[in-house]
């Protein structure tokens, strides 16, 4: 039996008319579960009963489940129980502007990054559509409260989770449904290039993030086994080829590792790279764990390696640090529970 939470509108729309069903119905139903959060078949009051006898032999709406939750000031993290008892976490940050919340897009992950909790349990499989947007609705009602934001930067690399990762998207932005705004939306990659040159088409305008962590590839392949696959100048490429297309431009992610990539010298080789393009850059201090050898630069480090971004030209800001009382590093509440 299929999950619910697997479809988007259209594709409900497609398999009901298929069926001989009023193509209206895909709405009713987004609207019942979406909207007024009623997930039992029976209760869908202005759907015909054949209708509703058809739903429950062909879908189901079963939850992953909440299995814990650490909670430090503005910041939740929840570990997930799947169906087939997997786990996966997820992050609830509150902002100035809003509440955001940071999903995993995979059981595992194969990158191996080395500075990364993810990395270490590597990947069982792809997360489906439905595990994704669950995240989200149980979250949104464990603080009986909307999300406004979605960054898909949890456990996994979401490009190698392409189909299900496009898929939600469209099932999240719809306004019947979760009605996040496509601009309220990042999707995260390590850097697939041929998966970058792929989300050039995608119409919807969600936000493009590149975790790069290295003004250089001696730097990155030290650190980013997929720095072996491709290049920084292979990426680059995909992300002028991206901003060409879509004209919106592409944030850069920097974890700052102590001793690894926070000197000054790395931080005019950043300029470089990045020089002339339309990008951010997104300074990340680093969330230590006690499995990692990796070291957080001090701040001193990062105010210095910001200067010097900013006398450049870059445009950058410094990410305020989530979770230092709690499982803050991506994967580690995971990892501890395994």
């Amino acid at each position: 039996m299929n999950n619910f939470f697997n479809y988007s509108k259209d594709d409900l729309t497609k398999l009901f008319t298929e069926a001989g069903k009023n193509k209206f119905l895909a709405t009713q139903i987004y609207e019942w579960v979406y909207q007024k959060k009623v997930y039992d078949i029976d209760c869908f009051s202005n759907v015909k009963k054949e209708n509703r006898e058809y739903l429950k032999n062909n879908f189901s709406f079963d939850f992953i489940k909440i299995e814990k939750v650490e909670e430090d000031t503005d910041v939740k993290k929840f570990l997930f129980r799947l169906l087939d008892g997997q786990k996966i976490e997820a992050v609830l940050m509150y902002h100035d502007y809003g509440k955001s919340i940071c999903i995993s897009s995979q059981v595992g992950c194969n990158m191996g990054c080395r500075f990364c909790e993810s990395g270490r349990l590597k990947k069982v499989r792809d997360l489906q559509t439905f595990e994704m947007v669950e995240q989200i609705i149980l979250v949104s009602s464990y603080i009986q409260d909307r999300i406004d934001s979605v960054v898909i930067m949890g456990i996994g690399e979401p490009f190698d989770n392409y189909d299900n990762i496009i898929n939600f998207l469209k099932v999240i932005n719809d306004p019947k449904s979760l009605a996040i705004g496509a601009r309220h939306i990042t999707i995260s990659t390590c850097g697939i290039v041929p998966k970058i040159r792929e989300f050039a088409d995608f119409p919807l305008q969600v936000n493009l993030a590149i975790s790069l962590h290295a003004p250089s590839d001696e730097i990155r392949k030290s650190i980013m086994p997929i720095a072996n696959a491709y290049s920084l100048k292979e990426i680059m490429d995909a992300v002028d080829y991206y901003y060409d297309k879509t004209s919106r431009r592409v944030t850069i992610e920097y974890i700052m590792l102590k001793g690894i990539n926070d000197s000054e010298k790395q931080a005019n080789m950043l300029a470089d790279l990045l020089h002339g393009k339309n990008l951010y850059v997104n300074l990340i201090p680093y969330n230590e764990t006690n499995n990692l050898n990796f070291k957080a630069s001090d701040k001193k480090q990062i105010d210095i390696f910001y200067d010097i971004l900013k006398r450049r030209g870059i445009d950058v800001t410094v990410r305020r640090k989530f979770g230092t009382k709690i499982s803050a590093a991506c994967g580690q509440l995971r990892s501890k529970e395994m």
